[in-house]
């Protein structure tokens, strides 16, 4: 495959995959209207995805021992578990206990925020600087969510506000995720690493129902049928095309690309869900959007300085 195509290839796998991770909301939402229980939907999803990562897992040991690797150390292992335990249950318990209470497109744009608490977190825990860019683009991004969450809070009130502070939970965990991961990734792999983490969240959001939920796994059909739509379209299949993606292009390509997600769940959830979608509502998503991808852009920028025109 010439470059170019590759190239094309790898924006159409990470566009596509964004696509499908925005199709979550919708589906929890669709669900909710059956039966409003939250950590019953995350325990179904997790209960039919889990397996294709084990199965992920078990080729990717296969073929690090064929190639005379060792097998991964106790410690890689246990971190793995443990950003799983952070970045996958507790965000999507966050997310989907928000999701009972504000709209599926408040939700993508609070949760798409995360990138700025990356920012955040690295400069309290990590001694990492904070650029004026950087703060800019946070600035833009929350005046967005502002207005959009001004326009909710009349018609949710309480509602509104909790909703909107459990998805902020799940943006600050994914944000500790994104920072965690990656010297793990290093040791075990994207492949390994992937399917350990989410292996571990899996156990532990079937847990989480027993012990916070009702323990009562009885669902309806439709039910169980979004929550295996929810593991393979919005979970298993976004993680294969992601992985392509950047096998193809840069990771700040991805990133970039990935900013048509909440695009994607306010046009599903206009669509399907019948959300209302106000001028205002328009505006702040468009500042949201703006913020996050400047900020995007400008650290990619930071991090690999443009080449010159030469090269």
């Amino acid at each position: 495959m010439n470059r170019p195509l590759t190239t094309l290839v790898g924006y159409g796998c990470a566009a596509l995959g964004a696509a499908f991770f925005s199709t979550k909301a919708i589906f929890i939402k669709l669900a909710y209207q059956d039966q409003l229980d939250a950590s019953l939907f995350l325990a179904y999803r997790m209960i039919f995805a889990t397996p294709v990562f084990v199965a992920i897992g078990l080729w990717a040991l296969a073929k690090r021992l064929a190639k005379g690797e060792p097998a991964p150390d106790g410690t890689s292992v246990a971190w793995a578990c443990f950003v799983g335990f952070v970045g996958y249950y507790m965000a999507s318990a966050f997310d989907f206990a928000g999701l009972q209470y504000i709209s599926a497109s408040l939700e993508r744009l609070v949760l798409f925020t995360y990138p700025i608490f990356v920012m955040i977190i690295g400069a309290l825990f990590y001694a990492e600087a904070i650029t004026a860019f950087g703060v800019a683009a946070a600035v833009v991004t929350y005046a967005g969510l502002g207005v959009v969450f001004a326009v909710d809070f009349p018609v949710g009130g309480r509602d509104t506000a909790l909703g909107t502070a459990l998805v902020l939970g799940a943006a600050i965990s994914f944000a500790w995720h994104q920072i965690l991961a990656k010297r793990v990734i290093l040791r075990l792999g994207p492949a390994l690493f992937t399917s350990i983490a989410l292996t571990s969240a899996g156990v532990f959001c079937v847990l989480h129902h027993v012990v916070f939920g009702s323990g009562d796994f009885t669902a309806t059909p439709r039910f169980l049928w979004l929550a295996f739509g929810c593991a393979i379209v919005a979970t298993v299949l976004p993680t294969f095309l992601i992985s392509a993606g950047l096998a193809r292009v840069s990771s700040q390509a991805v990133s970039m690309i990935a900013t048509v997600s909440p695009l994607v769940t306010i046009g599903l959830a206009i669509a399907i869900l019948h959300e209302p979608f106000t001028a205002p509502d328009a505006f702040g998503a468009a500042l949201v959007l703006l913020g996050v991808g400047l900020f995007t852009w400008g650290d990619s920028q930071r991090k690999q300085p443009p080449t010159s025109s030469a090269e």
